[in-house]
Order: C-alpha cells, then structure tokens, then sequence
C-alpha cells in the first residue's frame, strides 16, 4: 500500500489566479471572462489596496458570490482573511446561500506577490481538501513591460509562477516579438497568448493542472511541460531566474529524495519559485507527483497509473540564483551521505 496521498484532482473546485503588474489588463481581463455563458457560474474574489475599493466597481453584476478584500493586497499578512473567504463561500453554496459554482477566480492587485496563495492552495489542509489550483493567468503590459520587468522584481515573480502569459495592450505596439521572447526565458513552460481588450476563449485559457477538465484525466505531459526546459538559454535581461529540468533513469529512494527537497527548501526557500516533477520511487508500481512553491510543497500525491512508457523522473525547476549545476551537486552530496 503507498504511504502517499492518491490523486483527487477531479473532485476538487477548481481555483484560478489573475494576477498582474499594475495597469496590465487584469480587470479587463476579468470583466471579458464573466461576459462568457459558461463563466457565468463563477465565483469571483476581487483583492483590493488600501481601505477605499475601487476597481470591483468595474466588476459587472454576474450570477454568484462576488467576495472583495478590501484590506490589503493578497500576502501573508492577510492570507488568512483570503482562506477565510474561500471557505466561506463553499459553506453558502452547500448550504444554497448563494448561486452554485464550478470555479472559483482570484483577482490579485498589481503589487500582489502570487506565492502565498499558491502556497495556501498546495499545502493548508483546510482548502486543499476541497479545491485545487488550476492555473494561474499574468498579464503584461506591452507598453511598459520592458521597464517593469527591468525595476520591478515583483512584475518578474509575477510571470515566473505563471502557467500562462497574456500580453495586452497589442493595439498600442508595434512589435511584441522581443518581449514575447524575453517572456519565454523567464517562463519557459507558460503559454504565452496576445489578447486585444482582454478578449480570449475561457477553454484557452484554464485547464493548466494536472488534470485536463476536458479530457477527464490526468495529463502529466501537459502539466509538467519537460519539453519546454531542454534547451537552456543564458538569461542576458534577467539572469537571475532560472529555470531547468533534472532527470533520473533509475528508481529513486524516497528518503534520499524527500531529505533533498527539504534541505533545497530550507536552504533555499525564497529561491525556489517554483517546482514540479514525477517520481519513480523505489516500491512504488505509480508515479509519484511533487509540486512546491518557495518552502511549501503540496503533500506528494500518487497517481493511479504511468501515462506513458516513460518511467525516468523528472523535476522542473524555476529559480533565483540557484544553477541546474547546483541542485544537482547537492542531490549528489545527498546519496553520498546516504
């Protein structure tokens, strides 16, 4: 019998961040989402800065729950208030308080950093439980990009944890070419779409979990994305962020492994943006899923099958500072001292 949590993605609410710099699309974005009929049965958290609410005034009025935290951006110092919320408003929809929904959207402020929620979603047992993360969505600016990802380590945070990438404001530049490139060093595995007034089809734009809402199934190909870190760019603008992947061929000892990652996690935390990976573990006959965000990693999950004859585990990084060659010098210094 495995020691590990088997997956249940499909019986969990599915959770979407919208994140953002300031003035990159975000509520647009939002607004154009809502105006969509198989959106309309959405719950939406709009994160507001400062005590006075502005912009869940651009919110139009849709069918469900419209939460508004009006007491600061979405970080640690208010994390609570956001779990608070989400578990809220699951108690109003089974107790048939408020419209019933399928999704749940998070709107963050343009200064928000997205790794606390991310972190409240993959690890607090009080939400994990009944939701999952689906995908988180940033928006860039075109205009002023360039000169925010240059000053603002928040704005390049933003796009590192993201599992898509839209750039707005298209209408307003000539050329994106050197900023959708720029965009794909910082965040190889993030899809990256141009929207024109936040504009773009729902079924494009979520489904970035490991499980595949369309499909009904797990896709481990799509989510974990390995393909897109093979070949290692040097990173001239924002050198930085990191981002690789480490394959193993044979089984891996899981007490080799896990004393790896919590050492990486100790260590390393605030440098570890983001982690993802699937394990063949010694003893175990099904992969074994791990997905962190800084020090907080969800609890490993099995899954019921392989996907494919593919058995190697691999483990995808994004980092700050941290070489491929470093991690894997103390994986090695790991099985040493084992």
């Amino acid at each position: 019998m495995s020691i590990f949590e088997h997956d249940k993605s499909a019986e969990r609410l599915p959770v979407s961040l919208i994140t953002g710099f300031l003035g990159s699309g975000k509520t647009t974005l939002l607004n154009r989402l809502l105006r969509h009929d198989d959106m309309a049965d959405s719950a939406v958290i709009i994160n507001e800065y400062g005590e006075i609410s502005l912009d869940h005034l651009l919110v139009e009025r849709v069918d469900g729950e419209v939460a508004v935290l009006a007491s600061g951006c979405i970080c640690c110092t208010i994390r609570s208030d956001l779990e608070e919320t989400l578990r809220s408003l699951l108690i109003k929809r089974d107790r048939g308080e408020v419209s019933p929904f399928r999704r749940i959207l998070i709107e963050t402020t343009g200064l928000a950093d997205p790794a606390p929620i991310l972190q409240l979603l993959l690890n607090n047992p009080l939400v994990s439980h009944f939701l999952r993360l689906d995908t988180v969505v940033t928006t860039v600016d075109a205009v002023n990009a360039e000169q925010q990802l240059d000053r603002q380590y928040e704005a390049v945070k933003q796009i590192a944890l993201a599992d898509r990438l839209l750039i707005t404001k298209c209408d307003l530049v000539r050329d994106t070419a050197a900023l959708h490139h720029r965009l794909g060093r910082l965040n190889p595995a993030a899809k990256i779409e141009r929207v024109t007034h936040g504009e773009i089809d729902p079924d494009t734009l979520f489904g970035a979990g490991l499980l595949d809402p369309a499909q009904k199934r797990i896709d481990v190909a799509r989510w974990l994305n390995e393909r897109a870190f093979i070949c290692e760019e040097v990173n001239d603008h924002d050198a930085a962020i990191t981002s690789f992947m480490l394959a193993f061929d044979e089984p891996l000892d899981w007490m080799t492994a896990s004393r790896w990652l919590a050492y990486l996690r100790n260590a390393r935390g605030e440098d570890l943006l983001r982690v993802k990976g699937i394990l063949n573990l010694t003893g175990e006959p099904a992969p074994v899923v791990i997905h962190g965000v800084h020090h907080v990693f969800h609890s490993p999950v099995t899954l019921s099958a392989w996907p494919d004859a593919d058995r190697r585990s691999r483990i995808v990084f994004i980092t700050r500072g941290m070489s491929r060659d470093e991690v894997l010098s103390l994986w090695h210094e790991g099985l040493a001292a084992a």
